[in-house]
């Protein structure tokens, strides 16, 4: 069975090639803001959860005609801070207002997630949610602040931030899933694998009957 993960982010890629697995990558070109648009005053968790079921719906239909068994695992990651939902700040100037609102206070990461099953050239078992994780963000120097915008990063991620790259120098702490604050959730997609049939530990990548050693050696 095939893995495809309906997403360009290598932050999510990066988690589950750590976590065993190495998914096919298709892009699903779903137009995000039109989605949005459809969705009214829904809550943070009703928005992500449909942009991450229209991206994986839009990979599955594309891909089921020719793929006999596979599940297609989509994703959207948003930070909701103020009853406010904000995604990539998208320019600089997006991004140091994003950080002024953060700075020294606290947001909900929140990714929705859906996985699909394929078989027999359509698409089955589908399961969805979502996982929100707190993050509390520290207080940049405006020096510190302007050389992290220049670098680039916060403008292409949700929330203006990584906890795993550049942005981790500025996050205090979080309560709850990291991973899911990276882009994905890895215990609530084992759960949503398991709706459909699928059991995480069947898909890890093996060498020999084990689990590749070289993906999980540490240094001493």
């Amino acid at each position: 069975m095939r893995v495809i993960l309906a997403s360009a982010s290598q932050a999510r890629l990066g988690v589950l090639r750590s976590a065993g697995l190495d998914p096919l990558v298709e892009v699903s070109d779903v137009d995000e803001d039109a989605v949005q648009a459809t969705l009214g005053g829904a809550s943070p968790a009703k928005v992500v959860t449909a942009l991450a079921c229209a991206k994986a719906g839009a990979v599955a239909e594309r891909l089921a005609p020719t793929t006999a068994d596979a599940v297609v695992v989509g994703c959207d990651s948003m930070l909701s801070i103020d009853g406010e939902l904000v995604g990539k700040p998208g320019t600089p100037e997006q991004a140091r207002r994003r950080w002024a609102a953060m700075a020294g206070r606290s947001g909900q990461l929140v990714t929705g997630h859906a996985v699909l099953r394929l078989a027999d050239g359509a698409v089955g078992r589908v399961a969805a949610g979502h996982a929100a994780t707190t993050v509390h963000f520290g207080r940049p120097s405006e020096a510190e602040l302007e050389a992290y915008v220049a670098s680039g990063e916060p403008l292409h991620v949700a929330g203006g931030f990584t906890l795993d790259g550049l942005g981790g120098w500025f996050v205090t702490s979080i309560e709850g899933d990291p991973s899911n604050v990276i882009g994905i959730s890895l215990p609530l997609t084992r759960t949503l694998l398991a709706e459909v049939g699928v059991v995480v530990t069947d898909l890890w990548r093996r060498t020999g009957g084990d689990i590749d050693k070289n993906d999980t050696a540490k240094e001493d």
